[in-house]
């Protein structure tokens, strides 16, 4: 992708100050994210909704970030990191009030998709004005990957936190006097113990508009009209579709997001089956599902925070994907052996597998965007990061569907294993060149 540098930061912000605003935004963002995970759906049943709806509502969901991914990533190339942001904020605020006290379909499932459109404007934005901020402080070639690495490990250890009081608030308000009945009564039903923890992520989001508006300071850029915007965005959109297909890194880089897709996708809905088989029963299966999924966020933090060691040990950020992405491979093997053995031993092995996933992915993440970003400028920084989150859905997606209709047992695990092998393979080969995206050379898109 060529292009000349666009509208700069702030060069007065200095690179520590910018990556503590980075982890702070990133840890913001995803908080209310892990306080909805362990009781929207046990909220959404309680509400009458089917099953049926309930997947119609994640449906909603799941297609409104895909149709809005590369678009909003487009925007905010064009009207600015900080402008977007607020704006994902703001309506994942009202999106959770909805999902909170909604009591019929037709008040929930528009929340959904009002928070995949939230989900879809957040994607990217963050980031790409933490690298135009550094870039604009020390140059091009500055280190990316230690930032980058911080506010990956402040995602997940804000979902893993999250997960953990999501899970924890609905049964503490059942406790000693029962609150939480005395809730249900004075608001009429309006809010259950299940809606505060989602209520809560909405204050959450509250908070992190008004950090936003306030500590992402960006130089302004030209006044936005409509009709600019209509015609900037299409052209990042076009831009954005082409990044593979003018890089071999970047395209390489897209595949193993992808790969990872399908490796969360197996984790996601194998996991919650195979931990009610190990308890015995649905309830206490649900209860070691949140244990285990707030300690897989602990891993992927923890392999975050390791990123630069693990490229400083491997020699470099390709050999340092190689190595971790072969980890999480090895994870899912682990998983995959010990499907239906029992015993102390095969779940001590398949909990340290479950684990090596997460703490493989970690590791991967911010060694894949310091390259990616060392292929793209701030022009279409935003909309390579949509690119590559809209790879991650949509391998993730269709990998869900296959795993869905094969027969239980080791299977469904190796189809994830094989996938995450073939996209660490990809880094066996060396790239022969990696210019960056210089903003007074153009990046060798």
């Amino acid at each position: 992708m060529t292009g000349t540098q666009g509208a700069r930061t702030d060069t007065a912000l200095t690179e520590q100050a910018a990556v503590r605003r980075f982890v702070t935004v990133s840890f913001l963002f995803w908080l209310p994210a892990g306080l909805g995970l362990a009781p929207m759906v046990l909220l959404l049943t309680e509400r009458g909704l089917t099953l049926a709806a309930v997947a119609a509502a994640y449906a909603a969901h799941s297609l409104t970030v895909a149709a809005l991914e590369l678009p909003t990533g487009g925007l905010s190339d064009v009207i600015g990191r900080r402008t977007v942001l607020a704006g994902a904020g703001t309506l994942n605020a009202c999106a959770l009030v909805l999902i909170a006290l909604g009591t019929t379909p037709w008040v929930i499932v528009p929340g959904m998709a009002l928070m995949g459109a939230g989900r879809a404007l957040s994607s990217g934005p963050a980031e790409a004005w933490y690298v135009d901020t550094v870039h604009a402080h020390a140059g091009p070639g500055a280190d990316l990957r230690t930032g980058l690495a911080r506010g990956s490990a402040a995602s997940s250890g804000a979902i893993a936190l999250g997960v953990l009081l999501g899970g924890g608030m609905p049964w503490l308000l059942g406790l000693g006097t029962d609150p939480g009945e005395r809730l249900r009564t004075l608001t009429s039903d309006l809010v259950l113990p299940l809606s505060v923890p989602v209520l809560l992520g909405a204050a959450v989001h509250v908070v992190f508009v008004f950090y936003v508006l306030s500590a992402l300071t960006e130089t302004p850029r030209p006044a936005a009209t409509l009709r600019g915007v209509l015609r900037g965005v299409p052209g990042a959109i076009g831009a954005g579709l082409r990044l593979g297909a003018g890089d071999a890194l970047i395209r390489r880089i897209l595949m193993t997001t992808g790969a990872a897709g399908t490796a969360l996708a197996a984790l996601e809905l194998l996991t919650p089956g195979r931990a009610a088989e190990t308890t015995g029963s649905p309830e206490s299966g649900a209860v070691l599902f949140a244990g285990l999924a707030a300690a897989g966020f602990v891993c992927s933090a923890a392999g975050s925070r390791l990123a630069p060691l693990v490229a400083r040990l491997a020699g470099d950020g390709e050999r340092a994907i190689m190595v971790s992405l072969g980890a999480s491979t090895a994870g899912l093997l682990a998983l995959a052996a010990t499907v239906g053995a029992t015993g102390v031993f095969p779940a001590a092995v398949a909990t340290a597998g479950y684990g090596l996933v997460y703490l493989g992915l970690g590791a991967a993440g911010p060694s894949e965007n310091e390259l990616l970003h060392r292929r793209v400028d701030t022009s279409g920084r935003a909309t390579a990061l949509s690119v590559q989150s809209l790879a991650q859905q949509l391998l993730g997606a269709a990998a869900g569907v296959v795993i869905g209709v094969l027969p239980a047992g080791p299977l469904p695990w190796l189809l994830g294993a094989v996938v995450l092998l073939a996209g660490t393979l990809l880094w066996a080969r060396r790239t022969l060149a990696t210019p960056s995206a210089d903003p007074a050379a153009g990046s060798a898109g």
